[in-house]
């Protein structure tokens, strides 16, 4: 190859390679242990990383071909996958350092050294350190001018809530229910890392928010403690803690007391924890769940006691009762009557994708597609057994979780579903051999579900949207 070609080559085939790494680590929160070890298709790794790099220095010419075949593989691979790359500036100042190192090395080892070959895993290594670097950095910067915003602000009221499934929901349930008396501001979506909740703190908590209200989740031990390091929260929730991301934390009690790293705030005047969390006395926690009474639980809502206050929601699914029983306890901590928030329990609208009902064609969807906990979606299967029609359910099945929890769902879905649609392949092998039912249909990934469903369901059916999960996994 000439030294015009041979650059042109090498510079695309970095490129490429770089475009592969920084996607996954985009999916796996940038920790590179994740992407190496974690991986869900390591295979992947194989076919568009190191396949790549060993033609390079083997084939010669005929590498030429081999790019060719590559970046077709790489393109189609690409638009198969459901969570697309999204340009951060991050993302921006990776490939900026990415393309800029790999011409500054092409040019020394052409001009200087005369090297037969470039370097094409040198550029990627360095690449990935200075970005590695450059992220921490700008991280200690962003994390001082948060952490200055909230300091600041001495009137502010900060509630944090965490757990290993609800968190989300108790979130929206709380700012909806205080938002008729507070200015509140709650972190968006399910942003609930350090990094995210430091961003959404400089860049969009407004300054007259009265109460924020933050989301903390984790992958290890530590993360909840840098993130009640970060708020110094007044008030705490501890939900429900269960066996999700168990492959990261290896015993439950390590999950638990993960969990409880959200009650250390140096301000905290109060925490409501699960009671099945802990039992472990502390002068600033109050126990909840434990005085529920449930009244009734059906597609068109739920009623339910909280000691001797009776409740009423078109939320559905019985679960819900012990996501408001903890946002019961702060609201009147901040001074919220008990019709007050027994007006506004009623008014509450089911977050997206949790056990949200749509009714369309003559259908009952029920929408629990980010609900991955066995707990949850058992309920929700539940709340189909009621319905007199034909049954559907769409899911991968549990992801981040173990293959007895997968048999159990597999037991609870042979008794009341006619039709199961597994989506993925993460635990087809387990659905193959457990699955019991009418009929059981695989897809590999997403791209035909809507004609499948098109073609299998029927006006009086109900389907169940049971978990979701991108493709990577």
């Amino acid at each position: 190859m000439s030294d015009i070609a041979l650059f042109i080559v090498n510079l695309i085939t970095i490129t490429a390679l770089g475009f592969y790494l920084i996607l996954n680590l985009q999916w796996y929160s940038y920790r590179l242990y994740r992407v190496v070890l974690k991986h869900h298709k390591i295979y992947w790794h194989l076919l568009y990383f190191i396949a790549p790099i060993v033609a390079y220095f083997t084939l010669g010419k005929l590498f030429y071909i081999a790019l060719l075949i590559y970046l077709v593989a790489l393109v189609v691979w690409y638009r198969g996958v459901d969570k697309k790359l999204v340009f951060t500036w991050r993302v921006k100042r990776f490939f900026i350092l990415l393309i800029s190192m790999s011409i500054l090395l092409n040019l020394l080892c052409i001009a200087v050294l005369e090297c037969e070959m470039l370097p094409l895993v040198l550029p990627l290594i360095l690449s990935y350190l200075l970005s590695w670097a450059i992220e921490k950095y700008l991280a200690i910067l962003y994390y001082n001018r948060a952490k200055r915003k909230l300091q600041d602000r001495e009137d502010l009221i900060i509630v944090a809530i965490t757990g290993s499934y609800g968190k989300t929901s108790m979130k929206n349930f709380l700012s909806s229910i205080l938002s008729s008396k507070y200015q509140t501001y709650m972190t968006p979506r399910s942003v609930n890392t350090l990094g995210g909740i430091v961003y959404d703190i400089n860049e969009n908590l407004p300054d007259d928010c009265e109460i924020y209200i933050c989301e903390a989740g984790a992958r290890e031990r530590g993360d909840i403690l840098e993130i009640a390091e970060l708020l110094e929260h007044h008030f705490a929730i501890v939900g429900e803690v269960g066996e999700q991301h168990i492959e990261y934390f290896k015993t439950l009690e390590n999950i638990k007391r993960t969990k409880l790293e959200l009650v250390s705030s140096p301000r905290l005047k109060r925490a409501f924890v699960h009671h099945k969390v802990t039992d472990e006395p502390h002068d600033r926690v109050e126990f909840f769940g434990s005085n529920i009474e449930i009244l009734s639980s059906t597609l068109d809502g739920l009623q339910f006691k909280i000691g001797d206050d009776t409740l009423n929601t078109k939320l559905l699914g019985s679960f819900n009762a012990i996501n408001i029983a903890a946002v019961y306890s702060v609201a009147q901590k901040l001074g919220m009557s008990t019709d007050e928030i027994g007006a506004n329990v009623a008014r509450l609208k089911s977050v997206d994708h949790r056990l949200q009902r749509i009714d369309a064609g003559g259908k009952i969807i029920l929408d629990d597609g980010y609900n991955g906990n066995l707990s949850g979606i058992s309920e929700g299967i539940r709340l189909c057994q009621t319905h007199t029609g034909r049954k559907l359910i769409v899911t991968p099945g549990l992801v981040e979780s173990n293959d007895q929890l997968n048999a159990d769902l597999a037991e609870l879905i042979n008794k009341v579903f006619d039709i199961a649609i597994i989506t993925g392949s993460l635990n087809v092998a387990l659905f193959r051999d457990k699955l019991d039912i009418e009929e059981v249909i695989y897809l590999e990934d997403k791209s035909t579900l809507v004609e499948i469903l098109a073609q299998k369901s029927r006006a009086g059916d109900i389907v169940y949207f049971a978990n979701d999960a991108p493709n990577f996994i």
